[in-house]
């Protein structure tokens, strides 16, 4: 499966998830938080509150983890990656546009993109893994994309 095979499918799951859950740390301890991410190409981004915990734990350590199950085939997309907040306005401004999230960010920032407490935050992955319950119970690997190194 090539890079784009396989973030075509990832995007196609994370599509009928809606919700997944981020891991983040607080010095050695995991928090794990609900989140509606939208993964553009190879990109995986989140919206969230730059004032909220999950920001300010990112910012003390980049290293997360996304984990999606989905419906009652049990389908499991993990993204391991270095998360970092976007402050570029003009990215903030096409991803916001572009309607990179399949809801409305200004449900929660109606201020716009230009809000002061709208983040913008962008997950790089290094590691994807795609599987099932019907492929971990035959024994099948999962799908696996890594960053080239």
């Amino acid at each position: 499966m090539t890079e784009a095979e396989f973030w075509n499918k990832a995007r196609e799951v994370g599509a009928k998830a809606t919700w997944a859950y981020l891991a983040t740390t607080i010095g050695n301890q995991p928090k794990v938080r609900v989140v509606h991410p939208a993964i553009e190409g190879t990109r995986v981004w989140v919206a969230t509150g730059r004032s909220s915990a999950k920001a300010r734990q990112v910012v003390q350590n980049p290293r997360v983890e996304l984990f999606y199950q989905i419906g009652s085939d049990m389908v499991h997309l993990t993204i391991t990656g270095r998360a970092r907040f976007i402050e570029d306005p003009i990215e903030k401004r096409r991803v916001w546009e572009g309607k990179i999230f399949d809801y409305d960010l200004g449900q929660f920032w109606p201020q716009g993109h230009d809000s002061k407490d709208f983040g913008l935050m962008l997950i790089e992955p290094e590691k994807a893994e795609l599987t099932s319950l019907a492929e971990m119970t035959q024994g099948k690997r999962p799908e696996l994309w890594q960053v080239a190194k």
